[in-house]
């Protein structure tokens, strides 16, 4: 049909007719196929697609009636006639039931039947047409179904809340994740959400949907949705324009913000710690110094060196202090460097003790160790971030104790761990202090440890070190009455 040149079939049992109508067509241009009964008209007629078909309507074999049935099955949009000399009301029902075009009465002149194919064939073209038309509104329908599905999946699947409200304030696009930033139990699809919306929210939309600006910008608020920044979000509208930059309607995008505000919160806090931690000790040096420096000020030989040697507590307090913020940005930051081998406990331990044997000679504590398996007591770690866990522990042992008090200190296996116990019989700690144990820069503050020294990070150090060989600590402490800290360790698995 594309070359314009139409494809006729002529089915027929009379060899003159048929013969005679297919040299007429050719000549006009048609390219023509003849079958000389019902069943060859049938196996062309259904093996290949034609424009026309002319069937005999009465044949010796089968009746053009079923010929012209078969090739509607196979073929709906081939146009049919039924040629016949013996046409009834009945037949001509039936023939147009099954989609002939019409009869061609027999005989028949030449211009009789080229006018009824010219006619055929133009209504063959509007088939094809319509056929054409059918076929690209379902393939765009169903192009429309599929991206409609894609980008609900795409929406749904975002953790972020979305929510696309039109001009009338209807929703018409939002994903599950929205009821929880609406606090809503449901939403309807083109329902009236603008009256569900917070004040701040409502705002926000309304900057365009009461105006009448093109401008394709986007505003951004914070919402503290629950107090303490427990839930904190996020809501960002844009506009959304029509091809013709027509205001369509806005979408808006909630996102959860609160660990980020918990963050910004830690991060002030420990700013601000640190700021006062590294403040005093300097101010104090520089006082010192100032006094030293101070021409018109008369200080002895000894108050002179009483000034360097506070100074140079401080100082030594605060190099610790920097060396602690050192070690923790590091494990923050994962850019420790590790020699992994294997460590023995009861060894760290012992030469932490003698590092501090001159402390505690001096508060008259005694020290008790119990090692039930000390050749057993090996775990796969660093030794240097171990031996700092047991100075960190040891340490405070020793300062937050009393005179004349004791350290116990046992070492045993429990399922897959070894534990170190260490008990102390000194100040101890309430219970609202236990809770900040591990925080950084937290020292608990009374009348015993008021004249104690330290930076605050020892204990955070030693949890972090611990969660970095999935290990755990345990802590038992009675205000007045000392503490025992329980350190977890798993062991050496060769």
């Amino acid at each position: 049909m594309q070359n314009n040149k139409p494809k006729i079939l002529i089915v027929d049992d009379e060899k003159g007719l048929r013969t005679g109508v297919q040299r007429l067509l050719e000549m006009e241009g048609y390219k023509v196929d003849a079958a000389e009964n019902g069943n060859e008209g049938i196996k062309l007629g259904t093996s290949k697609e034609y424009d026309i078909a002319v069937i005999d309507l009465k044949m010796p074999d089968i009746e053009g009636i079923e010929v012209l049935k078969k090739i509607k099955q196979k073929f709906p949009n081939t146009v049919c006639f039924i040629a016949t000399a013996y046409a009834s009301y009945d037949t001509a029902i039936e023939a147009t039931k099954l989609g002939a075009q019409s009869y061609i009465p027999k005989p028949f002149t030449p211009e009789e039947l080229i006018a009824e194919l010219k006619n055929g064939y133009q209504k063959r073209l509007l088939l094809l047409e319509e056929e054409k038309w059918k076929r690209e509104r379902e393939e765009r329908l169903l192009e429309v179904a599929f991206e409609k599905t894609r980008l609900n999946t795409i929406i749904n699947s975002i953790t972020d809340g979305v929510l696309v409200v039109n001009k009338e304030g209807l929703a018409v696009l939002f994903n599950p994740a929205v009821f929880r930033f609406l606090e809503l139990d449901e939403i309807k699809v083109e329902e009236y959400i603008l009256d569900k919306l917070r004040s701040e929210i409502l705002e926000l939309i309304n900057k365009f949907l009461l105006s009448d600006s093109k401008e394709k910008r986007s505003y951004t608020i914070q919402l503290e949705l629950k107090p303490n920044r427990e839930f904190f979000i996020e809501a960002t509208a844009s506009p959304v324009f029509h091809p013709g930059e027509n205001l369509a309607g806005v979408v808006i995008v909630f996102k959860d913000i609160s660990e980020l505000k918990k963050i910004e919160l830690i991060k002030s806090q420990f700013v601000s710690m640190v700021s006062h931690e590294l403040k005093a000790p300097i101010a104090a040096v520089y006082g010192f110094l100032k006094l030293i420096n101070d021409s018109n000020i008369s200080i002895s030989e000894a108050q002179r060196k009483e000034y360097i040697d506070r100074s140079m507590i401080r100082l030594d307090g605060l190099l610790k202090l920097v060396n602690d913020l050192l070690d923790i940005s590091r494990m923050e930051l994962k850019t420790v460097k590790r020699e992994i081998r294997k460590v023995c406990l009861t060894e760290i331990i012992k030469s932490v003790f003698e590092l501090f044997q001159l402390d505690i000679q001096k508060k008259g504590i005694q020290v008790e160790f119990f090692d039930y398996q000390s050749n057993a007591n090996c775990i796969n770690a660093d030794t240097d971030e171990i031996t700092r866990l047991f100075t960190n522990l040891i340490s405070n042992a020793i300062k937050y104790n009393r005179q004349q008090g004791s350290i116990i200190l046992k070492i045993y296996h429990s399922g897959n761990f070894i534990v170190s116990e260490i008990k102390d019989s000194g100040i101890g700690m309430k219970d609202e202090e236990k809770k900040k144990l591990f925080s950084e820069f937290f020292r608990a503050k009374n009348e015993f440890t008021k004249n104690i020294s330290g930076t605050g990070l020892g204990l955070s150090i030693v949890k972090r070190i611990l969660d970095s060989y999935s290990g755990k600590i345990e802590v038992e402490s009675e205000y007045g009455s000392g503490t025992t800290f329980r350190i977890y360790l798993p062991e050496s698995s060769d």
